[in-house]
């Protein structure tokens, strides 16, 4: 918490509840922000100090969790709610003349753009402290890029890039997904998306749905490369953290061999990663590598074909095998109780363990023909509900932040507020209410 060291001759608790501000004063309360406040004030020093550091920081964060979309949106605020003003710790002898312009906003900003590493150290301990208070927390992580964009217009085509001059944003790029699947009457169908802005790679915990770590890039950022950074960055700074993550699930954009044999080779972490289908010329299964009957499809489901009538079964999953590096299929006749004709001449004895270097893109330590894996996917969802709360009740739905380090630093502090929100409610006994940033105590 950034500390107010001022006496005021009453405060607002002893006049009326805090209410809305109950939410602020969560997160002054819980944010380790003593450091940074104390290096900004040395910074400063014996300059003009007409608006203090600590004030102005707490009021940026208090923009945040009143959802004010702008500068001048926050300063109407301030200038009316004087109780919010006090609680920011701005002299409540002043007044409304207290209260920051719009330009010294904007120095300030621009001076937290260099203090980019300290916040993130606020981040790095936020997340320290939910791990030694949240029993699990860690064990199952998601992992999305999410697209932002940018409140600039995007350049024409031909057009010449602009220099920066502080309106235009000349970091931005475009960013396309493309997301194909097949109807139910068989037909495939295919959306692409296009925007012209950023890309937030978030990796979050999706049990509790708290990021763990980020990154902010240009829009046409690999999300496959990111997350190559990403996971040992992450196991570098919280390696008890990964130590104890045992599946890290994402949607078919990182389906990437490399990535799913580090994350077990590497780092014991089970990908629950879907995947794409890119075998060609309609070949839908593949022969098990010194099997003669049990063939494998492109989505992980084995098969095994009856030698007297040809009949295709579904092989039971019979689990993974760790020190053998193999999955365990079991005989469908013998697991089932069902009637094969071509029982005795059937060269599976009961069983046939396939090892993980088959394909290591089909083949994982978490079976994809395996009700666990369908299980642990669902919970990819997470991510999707973290990202949905930063657009609607962290503003990015609705911005005018232009700049990648303008960016990085918006959602650096739209985090920081979500995981000491979480904090101080897991700490205060509310752990019902840590992902609301919108509902007061």
């Amino acid at each position: 918490m950034a500390v107010i060291s001022q006496k005021y001759l009453f405060g607002w608790k002893e006049i009326e509840d805090l209410g809305d501000l109950e939410r602020l004063r969560l997160v002054l309360d819980h944010l380790p922000d003593e450091n940074l406040m104390r290096r900004l004030e040395r910074e400063r020093a014996n300059g003009r100090d007409d608006y203090p550091i600590r004030p102005m920081w707490n009021s940026i964060l208090a923009g945040i969790i009143f959802q004010h979309v702008s500068a001048k949106s926050l300063i109407r605020e301030l200038r009316r709610n004087a109780q919010l003003r006090e609680m920011c710790g701005f002299d409540p002898c002043k007044g409304k003349k207290a209260v920051p312009s719009s330009h010294a906003y904007s120095r300030f900003l621009k001076k937290l753009m260099t203090r980019q590493d300290e916040i993130d150290g606020i981040f790095e301990e936020l997340v320290d402290g939910l791990y030694g208070l949240l029993d699990g927390f860690g064990s199952v992580l998601a992992i999305d890029g999410k697209p932002i964009h940018t409140h600039a217009r995007r350049p024409k085509k031909g057009e010449k890039p602009k220099e920066p001059d502080g309106r235009r944003d000349v970091d931005a790029n475009v960013g396309v997904k493309t997301y194909r699947g097949v109807r139910k009457d068989g037909t495939p169908w295919e959306k692409v998306s296009r925007w012209f802005g950023y890309k937030l790679h978030l990796i979050i915990d999706a049990d509790y749905e708290l990021p763990v770590a980020y990154e902010v890039t240009r829009a046409s950022a690999s999300e496959v490369k990111q997350a190559h950074k990403m996971i040992p960055a992450l196991k570098e700074r919280h390696e008890k953290l990964i130590e104890s993550c045992k599946t890290l699930t994402a949607d078919k954009g990182y389906d990437d061999g490399k990535l799913i044999e580090k994350l077990w080779d590497t780092h014991g972490i089970k990908p629950v990663v879907d995947i794409r289908d890119m075998w060609k010329d309609g070949e839908e299964t593949r022969l098990v590598s010194g099997a003669r009957n049990v063939v494998y499809d492109c989505r992980g489901t084995v098969y095994c074909h009856c030698p007297a009538t040809g009949e295709r079964r579904v092989m039971a999953y019979g689990g993974f095998e760790k020190d053998r590096g193999t999955l365990k299929y079991r005989c469908p006749a013998l697991h089932y109780n069902i009637k094969c004709a071509g029982r005795r001449r059937c060269p599976v004895a009961g069983a046939i363990r396939i090892p993980l270097n088959e394909n290591r893109r089909i083949f994982t330590p978490l079976s994809r023909s395996s009700y666990a894996w369908e299980r642990t996917y669902k919970k990819r969802a997470a991510v999707e509900r973290v990202n949905s709360r930063l657009d609607v009740s962290f503003g990015f739905e609705r911005h005018f932040i232009r700049g990648l380090k303008k960016m990085k630093l918006r959602c650096g502090l739209a985090l920081l507020v979500m995981l000491a929100m979480a904090l101080g409610r897991v700490k205060e006994k509310r752990k019902e209410m840590m992902r609301s940033l919108v509902k007061a105590a």
